[in-house]
């Protein structure tokens, strides 16, 4: 069976996106182009590797197979990329993170401060939530993910370096700081109050509803934001309190827009970690950036 690397490039591309339209505009090449690879792909195998049924095409057995053995084959060249550029040393190279959207601010500020120390290398950066980082590190297409809260039930490690405190915002008029001047607002009385929430999904979410659940405590979710931009504009807007990372209110904070409520119990602590596929060689520049965060992560912590 002969075959090229080229056609095998093409042919996970098809695979993935199960769509020859998408693998073209992926692989910058025309759609008649991506069917002639993947025509004499299928010539050299001998058995069809896609069928169309109406207008979808699904892998046939041959197919699936195929796409098992592209995958690892695309993994070692990627390996033996990496290998070669390591000898080479951190003088250029493509970091490729994916983020919660709790991390955005941080990130840019830490990969901002990465490139200008190491000049000739790139990146590219998702922020997005925890299902599709989890998805991202299941099928291995990104180099480093940075989390709340590390997964479960997936072959990964994951590596604590920052604290992450979440704390109760309101808008700085609200009626609980008159209320509770001297001390600390009673878990009690905070039920009683209405909270803008993440997606049941979300590491907040899931750390908010866990801290609550351990003290028998039930909080009232009056709506649902799936990002935290939403929940502090709806906090600001007075629809509710909010529980989010003191990490991501800077700004809201030193224009008093926002304010944090001192409450009891609270912050509840959690940390971000750095998370890769465990068993992943990671490219120079990803292990470059790891040793960066660790040794400056305080100089563009927003809380420096």
């Amino acid at each position: 069976m002969r075959l090229t690397l080229r056609q095998l490039s093409v042919f996970e591309s098809v695979a993935r996106n199960l769509s020859f339209t998408r693998a073209a505009e992926e692989l910058h090449l025309s759609q008649p182009g991506v069917s002639m690879q993947i025509s004499q792909l299928e010539e050299a195998v001998g058995l069809p590797l896609f069928e169309k049924l109406g207008k979808k095409i699904f892998l046939t057995e041959a197919g699936r197979e195929m796409y098992r053995y592209s995958q690892t084959i695309s993994r070692q060249l990627q390996e033996a990329e990496e290998v070669i550029e390591s000898l080479k040393g951190v003088t250029r190279g493509h970091l490729r993170i994916s983020v919660a959207t709790t991390v955005n601010h941080f990130a840019t500020r830490a990969l901002a401060a990465f490139t200008k120390a190491y000049p000739g290398t790139s990146f590219s950066l998702d922020v997005t939530n925890r299902k599709s980082l989890l998805e991202q590190l299941a099928a291995n297409e990104t180099d480093l993910v940075i989390m709340g809260r590390p997964p479960e039930g997936l072959e990964v490690t994951a590596d604590a370096f920052m604290d992450n405190p979440l704390v109760v915002i309101a808008p700085s008029g609200h009626s609980l700081f008159e209320e509770f001047k001297a001390r600390p607002v009673p878990l009690d009385r905070i039920r009683e109050e209405t909270f803008v929430v993440r997606e049941p999904a979300s590491g907040t979410r899931i750390a908010m509803e866990r801290f609550f659940s351990q003290r028998g405590l039930r909080l009232q979710a009056g709506m649902e934001m799936t990002s935290n931009e939403a929940i502090k504009h709806a906090v600001e807007a007075g629809l509710g309190l909010g529980i989010v990372s003191i990490h991501t209110i800077e700004l809201e904070l030193e224009t008093r827009r926002l304010a944090v409520l001192e409450v009891e119990d609270f912050p509840i602590m959690r940390h971000w970690y750095l998370v890769q596929g465990k068993g992943k060689r990671l490219p120079p520049v990803a292990q470059a950036f790891k040793e960066f965060l660790h040794n400056r992560v305080t100089t563009f912590s927003p809380a420096a």
